[in-house]
């Protein structure tokens, strides 16, 4: 029989229950992140080069570094500076390809906590690699940011999960710190 007696809350009686913040999903994301860099750290440059076959993104590592690259690339946009080209080459080590991460992270969070509140619905039009030119509002590049980011991460698992690569943790928001 289940337990249904109700637990003391963390919850911030602020915040609604229809309402996740993107302070919330970053917090999600960044702690994601940050266990992905110790479990590559431990599981060898093996880990990396695992294969996705056919598309773009060829191994983990290079979907890896496209998803920092959106991120930061997205900033730089919403923050109006220079969007930082690709690389012609997609680094293959872990501190080369996570070195990318708390810049582009960096950004966002910085974009998210000045954003005023009309500013969110304002529209930016910009050239992407694979769509070519696109339009949205501030608000769904953020969105966009963090679940691109998101899905990517589950392929990875799965990638890894299929090639053998040693043991995870659980990824979904349940198991995270992040949130209460």
């Amino acid at each position: 029989m289940t337990d249904t007696a109700a637990a003391p809350s963390t919850h911030n009686a602020s915040v609604t229950a229809e309402a996740l913040s993107f302070r919330e999903l970053m917090a999600y994301t960044d702690e994601e992140t940050r266990r992905w860099e110790a479990w590559f750290r431990q599981a060898g440059p093996a880990a990396l080069a695992v294969s996705l076959g056919e598309g773009r993104w060829k191994t983990v590592g290079e979907l890896i570094y496209h998803v920092f690259m959106v991120e930061q690339r997205y900033a730089e946009r919403l923050l109006g500076e220079p969007v930082t080209p690709y690389a012609a080459e997609t680094p293959t080590g872990v501190d080369e390809i996570f070195a990318v991460y708390p810049e582009a992270r960096g950004r966002l969070e910085r974009y998210v906590a000045k954003a005023t509140a009309g500013e969110w619905g304002e529209t930016l039009t910009f050239e992407t690699i694979a769509a070519g030119t696109l339009s949205a509002s501030k608000r769904k590049i953020v969105a966009h940011a963090l679940v691109h980011g998101i899905r990517h991460w589950a392929q990875i698992a799965t990638a890894l999960r299929l090639a053998g690569e040693g043991e995870q943790w659980m990824h979904d928001v349940l198991g995270s710190s992040a949130l209460a």
